[in-house]
């Protein structure tokens, strides 16, 4: 696990200015660091630099930039790369590459070996998370590469036949001639969905590198494609469907028990998160059959009842005779954290479960460099309760069409006599877009967040829905939510609050056979109408009782409302005065100052009704604490 960065230009862009760019990302890689800059061609300079967080041949031998050695017929150093991540099939690859005359025990040398064999194709036989940039001097590309599902990050800048990339956005931030640009019409989205998706970024000009993408850079020009897609790979796999549960199960059970042991693969100290739902109980009991040692397992419990399930996870921990560490945190220990959020998330982020995941990885740094983690279950297995309501929603639909058109009528229209249906009934009736059909929403709620940025471009909402070519709203949404919300969301929180921490979080259920082969599984295998995970929890019950992984998940959610009308209030009314918004020239400043001074005063229940506003004004402040960071004090 490291953090990455680079450029390939025709520009003055000197080496204390790439190592600057690169010592930005200290805390993804504080055990080494290397920086070079190559002359190439047409008068490119390339430079490539990596911070390296230590997991695998601690030697000096895994020091990176990286070069090739003679090989293949290919002589020495004409290929350099500069790696973050886990090729956790490099043992496998390294058999076949058994011609190249290897120095070290690193997956980045197997990365430089089998692009010298099979060229970038290589990715396709790779398994793991990464993001790669490779240099070849004989063509004079450059290639820069992005796991199957983003696990790892990717960021780069295109300006002026110029290329600029880095795991996070710091580094370009860094670079010389690097402008702050707002990316206005990117802004309503954020404030609904709380994170910013792959391509886009919050700044012109600047791109996240897709899941399963590969960037082709040579002489100025780029080229982009995807090597792994999430819509051609369901379809793909569903063409050889598994129809007997029992052998799905079986072969779904080796491949989770193969993706974890994969994993176990380090030469630092190695744990679990553990928060005693099915997903990280699962992925820590196949660690532990596969450890002859107690696998270090931790959690975090909170003060508040409502929200703590540390009994829960010490009870699993108990049962499977694992060496568990758990700390209790009160709201002021989770408030001390909301400065270090944009230091660390260098791109406006909103998901209030950065500050838990924040506190776990800290927990689990104190004893371990990699953690095992359950994420993924949920969207590949049919886990969240919003599933279940879509499988209400889709039910609906027709009575949902009916009402719509009868509100349409004339002598109807105008009346708003859609304000006295019930939130749910009315959601599903305006929801008429065959793009949006799962992202059914109170239309208030989305109408607001419109609203603090009009005009801005980009609908709040995904519109590619209707390229899955699938008809089932829950089997639609769990792809979209693969392609957007868990890199976007999910995998960004968890890189971003490991990272702080120099930790290395690993996804076994994020391993590219386990997500094709939940591909082949019937739908009916995760949710049969009643049961969501159906055959992921019928594998945890093999390990662990079902009374002990059967309840209710209390979830975890920070108190918003109290914290931004509490300690937060004034620093909120500074960034929403009017004054302050027309001088930033971002929001609509009547608009939000308004908004935000209603809903100071009476709360969530203020401004509108069935909608969690605290939501949007917390994508609002963390927005705006990003800016006071980044731009103001620029």
């Amino acid at each position: 696990m490291c953090g990455i960065c680079g450029f390939v230009s025709r520009g003055d862009i000197s080496l204390e200015a790439l190592r600057g760019m690169n010592d930005t990302m200290y805390h993804r890689g504080p055990n080494d660091s290397g920086a070079e800059i190559y002359v190439g061609g047409d008068g490119y300079r390339v430079g490539f630099a990596q911070r390296r967080l230590s997991i695998m041949d601690l030697s000096e031998l895994g020091h990176q930039p990286m070069h090739s050695e003679a090989a293949f017929g290919v002589a020495g150093q004409c290929v350099s790369v500069v790696f973050n991540g886990e090729i956790y099939n490099f043992g496998e690859l390294k058999k076949e590459l058994s011609d190249y005359p290897f120095k070290s025990n690193c997956d980045t040398e197997v990365i430089i070996a089998a692009y010298l064999k099979w060229g970038i194709s290589c990715i396709d036989r790779m398994n793991g998370m990464f993001a790669i940039a490779l240099y070849d001097r004989r063509s004079e590309e450059v290639f820069l590469v992005r796991d199957r599902i983003g696990k790892k990050p990717l960021y780069y800048w295109i300006e002026g036949g110029n290329l600029v990339f880095g795991s996070e956005l710091k580094p370009l931030m860094a670079c010389p001639g690097f402008r702050k640009e707002i990316r206005r019409d990117v802004l309503a989205r954020f404030l609904y969905q709380q994170y910013i998706n792959a391509p886009d970024s919050i700044f012109k000009d600047v791109y996240k590198l897709e899941p399963g993408g590969v960037l082709r850079f040579h002489q100025g020009e780029v080229k982009k494609w995807k090597y792994w897609d999430i819509g051609r790979v369901y379809h793909r796999m569903q063409e050889r469907p598994v129809e007997d549960f029992d052998e799905a199960k079986r072969e779904l059970k080796g491949l989770l028990k193969r993706a974890v042991a994969s994993r176990m693969i380090a030469d630092v100290p190695l744990g679990s998160f553990l928060s005693g739902g099915y997903d990280s109980s699962l992925m820590t009991a196949i660690a532990q059959e596969n450890s002859a040692e107690p696998v270090k397992t931790f959690s975090i419990g909170f003060e508040e009842e409502r929200y703590d399930e540390a009994a829960y996870a010490r009870q699993v921990a108990e049962y499977l005779g694992t060496d568990h560490t758990e700390a209790y945190i009160d709201e002021k220990g989770m408030f001390e954290l909301v400065e270090s959020i944009p230091k660390y998330y260098d791109e406006p982020f909103a998901d209030s479960s950065q500050i838990p995941t924040m506190l776990v990885s800290a927990l689990a740094r104190e004893r371990v460099t990699v953690a095992l983690s359950g994420d993924g279950g949920d969207e590949f297995f049919c886990g969240y309760q919003m599933y279940d309501r879509l499988a209400q929603a889709q039910r609906l639909d027709g009575a949902g069409a009916f009402v719509h058109g009868v509100l349409g009528l004339p002598g109807l229209k105008g009346a708003k006599l859609e304000e006295r249906l019930p939130v749910k009934v009315r959601a599903v009736s305006e929801n008429r877009d065959p793009e949006l059909k799962t992202q059914v929403c109170p239309p208030a709620y989305l109408k607001t967040a419109m609203a603090f940025v009009p005009g801005s471009g980009l609908d709040c909402r995904y519109p590619q829905e209707s390229g899955y070519q699938v008809k089932d709203w829950q089997i639609r949404r769990m792809l979209l939510d693969m392609d957007t919300y868990l890199p976007g969301d999910i995998l960004c929180k968890v890189d971003r609050a490991s990272m702080k921490y120099s930790l290395e979080a690993r996804c076994p259920i994020l391993d590219k056979d386990v997500m094709e082969y939940s591909f082949r599984l019937p739908h009916s295998f995760k949710y049969d109408g009643k049961e969501k995970k159906r055959i992921l929890k019928s594998i945890a019950y093999d390990y662990i009782p079902r009374e002990m992984l059967d309840r209710k998940k209390k979830g975890f959610s920070v108190p918003l409302d109290k914290w931004l009308r509490g300690p937060l209030r004034e620093s909120l009314e500074t960034y929403s005065e009017k004054g302050f918004l027309g001088r930033q020239g971002i929001f609509d400043e009547d608009y939000v100052s308004r908004f935000v001074a209603r809903y100071l005063e009476q709360g969530d229940g203020g401004p509108g009704s069935g909608s969690n506003y605290s939501r949007i004004v917390w994508a609002f402040y963390t927005f705006q604490q990003w800016y006071a960071c980044y731009i103001k004090q620029a």
